[in-house]
């Protein structure tokens, strides 16, 4: 039987090339003294190695899992009865800064649809703030929306996400407030020896609820189940111990390294012009998200790195990773990301259903009156027969 290429390397070896890959990358980000080395130096090396040693590269998602858990308990550990209580008086601020975000990604999907040519379900898939998963699924579901180009929108907003937030971050214009909050997060170490015995109770649990979450199909159940069994174990007065420098750092480069693997630029039709509107789509977004942060800090007495974190449209894990790193309020931040991972998982796929068929029947209105047929003279079954002529 002849082997196939992805067969010709031991999975082991794949692995092992995939590893050192991103521990160059986080090297290289830690010598030139780059933010989020562990996260961003082996999300772009992953990014360049997975598409250039595509044979002999692999990373796969039960890693990602992994690293997903130790993010959840990390966020778990913030989730403290006073930061609990904190983040019930953020509630009415949730809801205003979710729906301006959604009307923010809204509003650049019509102009990025209209620049591209693409279709309006296509181009609103790609710009939503969801989950890449969740909305992978929710486009296979759509007719008439092209998958391939959801996918590389999404991977794309959310390498820009992560690239361009801690750039922000770090950038002249929160700089300062950023340094202050690294050296907050700086003067609270954690040794290995600190874990025992008490990990011997948390990890177990955390593992369990995840894999229980993901039987139940609970959303972002490797990070979310994690995260809500330690603040709850916790709030039982069972102190939970915080993590070694070390482990969170692995947790960043699984994570990292999996999200640079997404995005496969051969499978890009037109590339240059799908590359670009990405790209500007990505951009707009984050300068979106900053005034957004903006008006948060002018509203309530939130820093500008936690407000920033809270608003970004990426990932609850990777806003959290960056978080922790920084030393920002990580309960608020996850709080918000919280707010709006639940919000488009259970509220987005019904609506956009919705507004997908009211799109579909006013398309289908406005071709049968270029075949000379009157509006008011369609039945259902007529509107219906002409919609999917148009699928």
């Amino acid at each position: 039987m002849k082997k196939t290429p992805s067969s010709k390397y031991p999975f082991v070896l794949r692995l092992f090339v995939a590893l050192l890959i991103s521990l160059a990358g986080a090297g290289i980000f830690l010598l030139l003294g780059l933010p989020i080395p562990w996260l961003l130096g082996p999300m772009l090396a992953a990014l360049i190695g997975s598409n250039l040693l595509k044979h002999t590269y692999a990373w796969p998602a039960s890693i990602r899992n992994g690293a997903l858990i130790v993010i959840g308990y990390t966020i778990g550990l913030a989730l403290t009865g006073e930061a609990l209580r904190r983040m019930g008086t953020q509630i009415p601020y949730m809801i205003l800064m979710t729906f301006l975000l959604l009307l923010l990604c809204a509003g650049l999907s019509f102009v990025i649809g209209k620049l591209s040519g693409t279709d309006f379900k296509t181009s609103l898939l790609g710009s939503v703030p969801g989950g890449l998963s969740q909305i992978v699924v929710l486009a296979e579901e759509t007719k008439g929306a092209d998958l391939t180009l959801v996918t590389v929108n999404q991977v794309i907003r959310l390498l820009l996400i992560i690239i361009g937030v801690p750039l922000l971050l770090y950038s002249p214009l929160l700089g300062q407030h950023t340094a202050g909050t690294i050296q907050a997060a700086a003067s609270q170490p954690a040794a290995w020896s600190g874990l025992f015995p008490n990990v011997l109770l948390y990890a177990p649990l955390c593992v369990g609820l995840a894999l229980l979450g993901r039987k139940f199909r609970f959303p972002s159940a490797f990070l979310l189940c994690p995260a809500f069994g330690t603040a709850l174990l916790q709030a039982t007065g069972f102190h939970a111990p915080q993590l070694p420098h070390g482990l969170t750092a692995a947790a960043q480069l699984a994570l990292g390294t999996y999200v640079g693997t997404m995005l496969k630029p051969g499978q890009i039709e037109h590339k240059v012009r799908t590359l670009s509107l990405s790209l500007l789509n990505g951009v707009l977004l984050i300068a979106g998200s900053l005034g957004l942060t903006l008006l948060l800090t002018h509203l309530e007495s939130v820093n500008l790195p936690t407000a920033l974190l809270s608003l970004a449209p990426g990932g609850m894990d990777q806003m959290g990773i960056i978080a922790h790193s920084i030393g920002a309020d990580l309960s608020i931040v996850s709080g918000y990301q919280l707010f709006r991972t639940f919000f488009i998982f259970f509220a987005i796929p019904p609506l956009m259903r919705v507004l997908f068929r009211y799109t579909d029947r006013r398309s289908a209105r406005n071709e049968a009156q270029k075949l000379g047929v009157s509006s008011e003279k369609l039945s259902s079954k007529d509107i219906f027969e002409v919609e999917e002529s148009m699928k």
